[in-house]
């Protein structure tokens, strides 16, 4: 489904206020009309000063922002709204600090803000699974220690990647961090990202011949001057995801990587309606659930 596409101009004019924010949420959250959660009627009381409906009938509270993304935040919706379009409007992301910044919050509550919307932006495209003839490929990401380069490195994370080529174009793709390259995490990962019974080109890394049990896999001993002709997507993909890390994040440890692999995918998989990222992330977060603070 299309979107409107959103400038800084269009936002600003469209949420310049909290009552602007209220309304819009309340016109998307209840489209025709309030419904009461707890007995259906239809007939409520407004109490404005804390964003409830009292139900006529039952006298049940309802919050606009229940089961929304924004419930139980002391922030308000218009900082809610500007950070969604800060994030969402910049191919290379945000940094907290930045978005703390721009919104007049301290640092932690401006990375909590990241965080639920990277987490939620994971489980949006959770719900896809990648078709077609799909490349397949690990990288290790991260880690600031020296030592050797490889598998094996210090202080850097497994990540397993996936990717749709679809004539002569990419696809959707799917990263996710793991412990390690075994046959556990890969066939984990295959079952989750993969719709079964798929064309999957990989490399000849023993650990992806689990592979071979779901899908019709074909792997290739690939010297590093043919790897771009076999696999050509998946490493375009790590280049960007790694440009994309070290630009607006200098680099970011394995505890939190998983929530940038989810940011990095979601835009990838919609860099064709880059424009409309802000108003999908904002629509995204009014029927996401509420995601814990921790």
């Amino acid at each position: 489904m299309n979107m409107p596409e959103a400038s800084f101009l269009v936002w600003q004019q469209q949420f310049s206020t909290e009552d602007d924010c209220l309304k819009y949420l309340e016109k998307m959250k209840w489209p025709n009309g309030f419904i009461c959660p707890g007995c259906g009627n239809d007939h409520s009381y407004e109490i404005r000063s804390r964003h409830l409906r009292e139900c006529s009938q039952c006298k049940k509270q309802t919050s606009v922002t229940s089961g929304t993304l924004f419930h139980g935040s002391r922030l308000t919706l218009i900082q809610w709204f500007w950070a969604i379009y800060f994030l969402g409007s910049d191919k290379g992301s945000i940094s907290a600090l930045r978005l703390s910044k721009l919104i007049e919050v301290n640092w932690r509550t401006a990375r909590l803000i990241l965080k639920k919307l990277r987490t939620a932006m994971g489980h949006r495209d959770s719900l896809y699974q990648l078709s077609g003839t799909i490349e397949l490929d690990d990288a290790l990401i991260g880690g600031k220690q020296k030592g050797k380069r490889g598998r094996g490195a210090a202080g850097k994370t497994n990540v397993l990647i996936a990717c749709e080529s679809r004539d002569k174009k990419a696809g959707f793709i799917a990263m996710e961090a793991v412990d390690s390259i075994c046959h556990i995490s890969v066939d984990k990962f295959v079952k989750k990202h993969l719709k079964s019974g798929q064309e999957v080109h990989s490399d000849a890394l023993p650990a992806l011949n689990i592979i071979d049990q779901t899908q019709n896999y074909e792997a290739r001993v690939t010297p590093s001057s043919l790897v771009d002709e076999w696999l050509p997507w998946v490493h375009i993909a790590i280049g960007n995801l790694k440009t994309f890390l070290l630009g607006t994040f200098h680099g970011v440890s394995g505890k939190y990587l998983q929530e940038y692999l989810d940011e990095f995918c979601y835009r990838f998989n919609r860099r064709l309606m880059e424009k409309q990222i802000p108003n999908r992330l904002l629509n995204l977060a009014i029927v996401h659930a509420p995601v814990n603070s921790t």
